[in-house]
């Protein structure tokens, strides 16, 4: 967990209406802002979801309205804001599948994603989960895992940057849900708009591949605080301070591959490469520690994110500052010393995480912790600098444990009437 600030959701873009596979009007047709109070106002007696909406309905809110789009440069689930809900899940090919069958599969997800994420019905037998609702934000990303490439033929285009992760001390991993062919990341703001996009995934899936793995996250919902801040992490501390910002300069060479790299293969260009790990919190051990012990280990306040050498969230941190006797302010091993970029050779990942609880172990311990997702151009300089480094004496580590890894290539945006991954699979 890198002390880097979360980005906060931009304004809902609402794309152009498009026509609906279903008669009527599309959920999108009925979404029109009022001004300062960001209400969706819905007409009455006009068709809402993917059936008439009576006259008295309740118009979508400002969360059920917001819209991402799935045609754009860089692919949906990198950029935008922390969701409310999000799904992680691999799939292998199955036996006898190929480049072919793989194309068609994403081609599949790809058209699925771009009807979900506008507030349509999926084009396949739609399970009516998220009849009632907006848009609410929904992303859906693809990737490739290393396995994929030898699994269709594809070899010579993989990416050096593929090449698997090293192995880390804290690292408890479970093969059977680690890596995986493809990746999909789904997010949205409602978590039945969030299931009803799994499902529809799953179901395209058909014979061509299996779930290897899959798992559930959650943030705080948008709107809950009085003004849009740092999240917070299960541990209850702001987790995320130093996130790079799009407004950065430098920005979109650290976080996306660039068109014409000499690096990575043309496919790739203008994506990014997705680290992805289920980090356990040790949550007994680490609310038996003082506030002021809490403080140490992150090397923050906990109320306000504040650095233990003073100042507001935004503060740079005064890495030199001592106390009365000497001693510095901020711990040689605390974790958001560590994990500066400015420590780590300028080093930086864009955190996009899910908070998880899998419910209670038999000795009364929760299965809780962060879905880490981590986005950079190039994972050896970016997630393996900083995780090297922590591992080599972080003193978060003592009350996390790494559970599962995986290392995804994630191209670009499709352009429309394409699909993700076209440049790869029928380049």
């Amino acid at each position: 967990m890198s002390d880097q600030t979360i980005p906060q959701a931009p304004t809902p873009d609402i794309a152009p209406d498009e026509p609906s596979a279903r008669k009527g009007v599309t959920r999108r047709m009925l979404l029109g802002t009022t001004g300062a109070t960001g209400l969706v106002l819905g007409a009455a007696g006009a068709t809402a979801g993917y059936a008439a909406a009576p006259a008295e309905a309740t118009p979508l809110s400002s969360i059920g309205a917001g819209q991402a789009r799935f045609h754009v440069k860089h692919q949906p689930g990198i950029t935008e804001g922390l969701q409310a809900r999000g799904h992680l899940v691999a799939f292998d090919l199955a036996a006898g599948a190929a480049r072919k069958e793989a194309a068609a599969l994403l081609r599949r997800w790809s058209e699925t994603a771009r009807r979900l994420m506008a507030g349509e019905a999926a084009p396949n037998d739609d399970t009516d989960v998220a009849r009632d609702a907006g848009p609410s934000s929904l992303t859906i990303t693809f990737g490739f895992g290393n396995s994929f490439f030898a699994r269709t033929g594809l070899e010579k285009q993989r990416p050096v940057a593929l090449d698997p992760l090293p192995d880390f001390s804290s690292d408890h991993l479970d093969k059977a849900r680690s890596n995986g062919d493809l990746w999909v990341q789904i997010g949205a703001n409602d978590a039945l708009v969030a299931f009803h996009a799994l499902r529809a995934i799953q179901k395209d899936t058909g014979s061509a591949a299996k779930v290897r793995w899959q798992m559930n996250g959650f943030n705080r919902t948008p709107g809950a605080t009085a003004h849009p801040m740092t999240a917070r992490n299960l541990m209850g501390q702001m987790d995320g301070t130093r996130n790079p910002k799009p407004s950065e300069s430098d920005f979109d060479e650290r976080i996306f591959v660039p068109a014409g790299s000499t690096k990575d293969p043309a496919w790739m260009a203008n994506g990014s490469y997705a680290v992805v790990r289920r980090i356990r919190m040790l949550l007994d051990d680490w609310e038996k520690l003082s506030l002021h012990a809490q403080e140490q280990v992150i090397g923050r306040r906990k109320a306000n994110g504040a650095p233990l050498s003073g100042g507001s969230e935004t503060t740079a941190m005064d890495l030199e500052k001592t106390d009365a006797k000497g001693d510095l302010v901020v711990p040689l091993n605390a974790h958001a010393r560590i994990t500066r970029p400015d420590q780590n050779g300028g080093a930086a990942m864009l955190r996009r995480p899910f908070s998880f609880h899998d419910g209670i172990d038999a000795d009364g311990t929760p299965d809780a912790g962060l879905l880490f997702v981590c986005w950079q151009a190039d994972p050896l300089r970016g997630f393996v600098t900083v995780q090297r480094k922590l591992d080599r004496g972080d003193a978060l580590s003592r009350y996390i444990r790494h559970e599962s890894s995986g290392l995804f290539a994630v191209p670009g945006g499709a352009a429309e009437g394409d699909y993700v991954g076209q440049a790869l699979l029928e380049g």
